[in-house]
């Protein structure tokens, strides 16, 4: 699901991602966000608290939704 915009319930479009990488390579998407900004500020918060994590932000396909 990570190629496509996604609505909300409240119909908002959240195609900016934060995606965290594990010390095994494991990754997972923390959150989804209207904009590259709010996403980035996210990212930077997490990655402040010092753990072996990466974080990162991806913006989904631009592709409109089916």
């Amino acid at each position: 699901m990570l190629g496509r915009n996604v609505m909300t319930d409240s119909g908002a479009v959240l195609p900016w991602l934060v995606i965290r990488q594990d010390d095994n390579g494991n990754r997972y998407r923390v959150g989804r966000y209207a904009t590259q900004d709010e996403a980035q500020k996210i990212a930077d918060g997490l990655d402040r608290h010092g753990h072996k994590q990466l974080y990162w932000v991806e913006r989904t396909s631009r592709s409109a939704r089916p």
